[in-house]
């Protein structure tokens, strides 16, 4: 294996000779790759993308030739380590992911294996078909790592294992032998391949089983979800000798996939959940063996504790109502109605449980069930805000012992010390949970040692299994002698020999394990705090001051790989217009936990590999909402660049976009210059010129001001009618945006409150939050601003004024970044304001007879500001619409100017492509009386340069009901 970069380099080229396209050792991709989803951080020597199955066979014949190890990985959300390792890590899911064949018919498909299993799912469902193994990362998941893995999911009493839905593999051994297994034997052997039945190696390994029948047959498959080691159970003669179903679950340290044959399952017509409660968990999973009988589809166990936890990161609203008790079954059957209908009595009552309750409406079981979906990443944080680890989180027992091993379980945790949020496939007997190991303090890295050696002596003296789901691993290979006989350990050590000799297949992992507290990240990740580096400047108000903490929140599980938009959601648009892993926020959080660990040089902030993760960054925030662990990569990308800047010369975008307020309110004091500078602005001559001086792509238009400033506006308008407002009186924040660019929604604004009974004032000076000081990464200057902001603002809610925002993302500096910026008596200070701000939809909710405009008939479709979704939430805005009748089409996603972004240079192709992920077709697909919603600055600005539509905010739709939309199609 190569020991150093000249090594890497020899490896390089001879991938390279080999015809492969892909191949990178840059220390951006290598710090990529480094991570998965677990504890570890092993840096590989080269990654390759494999275009094709050749490819493939090719970089597996280069690691032959060079002795380099090879580790495959799909979506790298593997928690117990099995996707990292030293030598060449091949990713197959960017264009290893078709479907060979479908057959439509017989329910079956061929595919490769980086296919996403959604991608699957949506592909066949139309001809009423589903894979069945319901993984949580199922929309980001690949079937070559379910495979891997032998993933299974909520469903597995329904559907069974990834390895009870594999028909055949289509692999290459470890030695380079190709072989077709189960159906995809049954035609001609691919070139250069055999059929099962026709290897010595098969031969071989079927002369090594029938040497060992005894221990196989008692030792392996004793129950469900018996995950660890290797499934020998599948070889036996009575099991027909099934050799890839044997290799599901392998981890990739016997063969490489090149394709799978999978069995599809049609849905049942109707699903019913039962959720029962009980006075603990443990009571809980003592009632299951009484309900498997009824055969229920699944069986999930909840304890209390998740069930605070979203309630504290999400709010009262995300825990819809649950039976009396602290610990809960989901129980759902599936099948005709009538028939279900029938079973629910005779279960309810063998479920012995405090309260029982029956939810026949499928939007209020996926409320029930976004608990347990969301599990792995809120549980990431313990609610004393502990971070919480992967590492022993998935052992399973026999469901008839699982209560007495939850009482021993906790009984150890508590010995140690030690909390976590448990949750579990109960009717499988497998419990999930994350523990907050103290790594960052001495000696905890030996703590967690010593107790993963007593949990697994415990999973194992119930008869269990290390792993239910997610395999060994680097996490878990060393203990498998806590479970098995030396006999078993020698036939794993016999099986790697027959199909991987040279050990070049993920080493490490079942087989000649590597130590399971060795490479742990974040025990080699040093707190950054004030302390350690004077320079910080956000707060870091949930993380202790610590950047580190803050950055290590990701955890890997990859749901910014998958495309949230068409349910609301935002993140990660850059990944979504490059799918290359770099620009999702697992890849950027992973290159800046190898910064703040100095795995990047001593000054990683002004590292390539940094510039290069973050460059693509739209700073929208949606990973703050839409992150299960909390990642805001906007805040993290702010400080880098600030850091990377710091008394250094900067791009001249940040000085041209990160200072336009400045120039705004230079500009403003000579009047007579803003029709000149608009012309200037206009001019086809000089706009070359103008945008590289500023930054900025030459294909994009340059803003002009308006004649006017909103307060100017302000001031000149009729008086309002005199007397009291029956509501009081709201401080309206008038950021730059609609102070100089759009002062007709300040007055739209304006209108609006006034027509609902609010006294509107406006501060005198001027209430710029330094927004585009943030994105930019000009902390400092985004401090002096938030501090006059704040000091002007706080009079007035002092005196009990609401603050009134209109600029979404400057209403969420104010509802967010400002308590992170300033300090002392000013953070004081910011936070009363941002108790007191409120965007124009939460006011309008919360006052007294206030009667919605009539929108019934009109059309709207809407864009929330990515920043009004991340930090204050779009659902007032949706339940306002909805009141006034209005049809609305919400679309999620960025509209990809995002500020600053989409004009600076380099970024223009890429902001297009994430417009064109919902915002323009839908814009496209308007009629002629729809009207498009748009608060955010940069949103209309988007509209308008690449569909000359005009975008609305919702005071002028409040207060001009009836309007049709004006400019469309300009």
């Amino acid at each position: 294996m190569p020991s150093d970069r000249a090594d890497s380099a020899e490896v390089v080229a001879t991938l390279r000779r080999a015809g492969i396209a892909e191949v990178d050792d840059s220390a951006l991709t290598r710090s990529l790759y480094a991570s998965d989803a677990s504890l570890y951080r092993v840096p590989p020597t080269v990654v390759v993308i494999p275009r094709n199955v050749e490819d493939l066979a090719a970089t597996l014949g280069v690691c032959h030739e060079l002795s380099v190890p090879l580790t495959m990985r799909g979506a790298g959300t593997s928690i117990a380590g099995n996707a990292v390792g030293a030598g060449v890590v091949a990713d197959v899911s960017r264009h290893l992911n078709r479907i060979v064949h479908f057959d439509s018919q017989a329910g079956t498909a061929v595919v490769e294996p980086g296919i996403v299993q959604s991608s699957l799912q949506r592909a066949v469902a139309a001809h009423g078909w589903r894979f069945g193994p319901d993984p949580s990362t199922y929309n980001r998941a690949t079937i070559g790592g379910m495979i891997g893995n032998n993933a299974c999911g909520s469903r597995t009493l329904g559907y069974g294992r990834t390895s009870d839905n594999v028909l055949g593999l289509d692999v290459l051994t470890g030695a380079g032998e190709r072989l077709r297994l189960g159906s995809l034997a049954l035609g001609d052997p691919a070139p250069g391949g055999a059929r099962d039945s026709e290897t010595g190696l098969l031969d071989a390994l079927r002369e090594l089983i029938g040497a060992h029948l005894g221990t196989v047959r008692t030792e392996f498959g004793r129950f469900g979800r018996q995950v660890s080691g290797y499934s020998l159970e599948h070889l036996l003669p009575e099991r027909g000798f099934d050799v890839g179903k044997a290799l599901v679950g392998s981890e990739g340290t016997l063969a490489v996939t090149l394709a799978a044959e999978v069995r599809l399952v049609r849905d049942p017509p109707v699903r019913r959940l039962v959720v029962l409660g009980y006075p603990s968990m443990a009571e809980a999973a003592d009632a299951v063996p009484a309900l498997l009988p009824h055969q229920p589809t699944a069986c999930e166990g909840l304890d209390r504790r998740i069930v605070e936890v979203v309630r504290a990161r999400r709010g009262d609203m995300a825990v819809p109502p649950l039976p009396r008790g602290s610990g809960w079954l989901l129980v759902e059957l599936a099948g005709e109605a009538d028939e279900i209908e029938a079973l629910l009595p005779g279960l309810i009552a063998d479920g012995s449980a405090l309260e029982a309750l029956v939810v026949r409406d499928a939007t209020a079981a996926a409320d029930v069930w976004r608990i347990r979906e969301d599990g792995a990443g809120l549980s990431a944080r313990t609610p004393s805000g502990h971070p919480a680890h992967a590492g022993w989180e998935d052992a399973a027992v026999p469901p008839s012992r699982l209560g007495d091993y939850l009482r021993e379980f906790e009984a150890l945790m508590l010995s140690y010390e030690l909390t976590g949020v448990p949750y579990g496939h109960f009717g499988d007997g497998c419990l999930h949970i994350r523990i907050d190991f103290p790594f960052a303090r001495t000696g905890g890295t030996a703590l967690y040692r010593d107790f993963v050696l007593e949990a697994a002596r415990l999973a194992a003296s119930h008869g269990g299994s290390l792993s239910g789901e997610h395999g060994d691993g680097r996490a878990r290979s060393e203990l498998l002698s806590l479970m098995y006989s030396p006999e078993s350990l020698g036939l794993f050590e016999q099986v790697k020999e027959l199909f991987d000799p040279d050990r070049l297949l993920n080493p490490g992992v079942i087989v000649s394990p590597a130590p399971l507290d060795a490479d742990i990240r974040v025990a080699a990740a040093r707190p950054l705090r004030r302390r350690e580096l004077r320079s910080l400047t956000l707060a870091y108000r949930h993380d202790r001051g610590d950047l580190s903490m803050a950055v290590h929140r990701c955890t890997g599980i990859g749901k910014c790989l998958a495309d949230n938009a068409p349910t609301g959601g935002v993140m990660c648009p850059s990944y979504l217009a490059t799918r290359e892993e770099k620009d999702s926020t697992r890849g950027r959080a992973r290159v800046l936990q190898d910064v703040v660990a100095g795995q990047l040089g001593d000054d990683g902030f002004k590292s390539e590999a940094l510039a290069d993760a973050l460059d693509l960054c739209l700073s929208c925030k949606g990973c703050a909402s839409d992150c299960p662990t909390g990642v805001d990569m906007a805040a993290y990308k702010a400080e880098s660049l600030h850091q990377r800047y710091l008394r250094r010369l900067r791009p001249r975008s940040h000085y041209a976009l990160g200072w336009l307020p400045r120039w705004a309110r230079l500009l403003r004091r000579a009047p007579v210059l803003t029709g000149l500078v608009n012309r200037l602005m206009r001019s086809r001559s000089l706009h070359p010129l103008l945008t590289w001086a500023a930054g900025v792509d030459r294909r994009r238009p340059l803003p002009t001001f308006s004649h006017n400033t909103f307060r100017q506006s302000f001031g000149s308008r009729p008086a309002p009618r005199r007397g009291p407002a029956p509501n009081g009186s709201v401080v309206l924040f008038v950021d730059s945006f609609t102070e100089h660019f759009n002062p007709r929604i300040g007055v739209a604004m304006v209108s609006v409150l006034e027509a609902a009974g609010y006294a509107v004032t406006v501060p005198a000076t001027s209430t710029c939050c330094g927004l585009t000081w943030i994105s930019t990464g000009q902390l400092d200057g985004a401090r002096r601003q938030l501090r006059r902001t704040v000091r002007a603002l706080a009079p007035y809610v002092s005196a009990g004024a609401l603050v009134v925002g209109i600029e979404p993302s400057c209403t969420a500096v104010l509802r967010s970044d400002a308590q992170e910026l300033l300090r002392g008596d000013d953070a004081i200070m910011a936070r009363e304001v941002a108790a007191a701000t409120r965007t124009l939809a939460e006011l309008l909710a919360q006052t007294p007879d206030w009667t919605a405009p009539d929108l019934r008939g009109t059309r709207v479709v809407a864009q929330p500001h990515c920043h009004h979704h991340a930090i204050m939430g779009w659902s007032p805005d949706a339940d306002l619409l909805r009141r006034a009748g209005a049809d609305v089409l919400r679309l999620g996603g960025c509209c990809g100017l995002a500020g600053n972004f989409g004009l600076e240079r380099g970024h223009h192709d890429v902001s297009i492509a994430i417009a064109e992920h919902q915002l323009l077709p839908a814009v496209r697909d308007m009629g002629p009386t729809d009207r498009v919603l748009a608060d955010g600055f940069s949103c209309r600005t988007q509209l308008g340069d690449l569909a000359g539509a005009r975008g609305e905010h919702l005071a002028e739709l409040l207060s001009q009901p009836g309007q049709g939309r004006p400019g469309a199609g300009r």
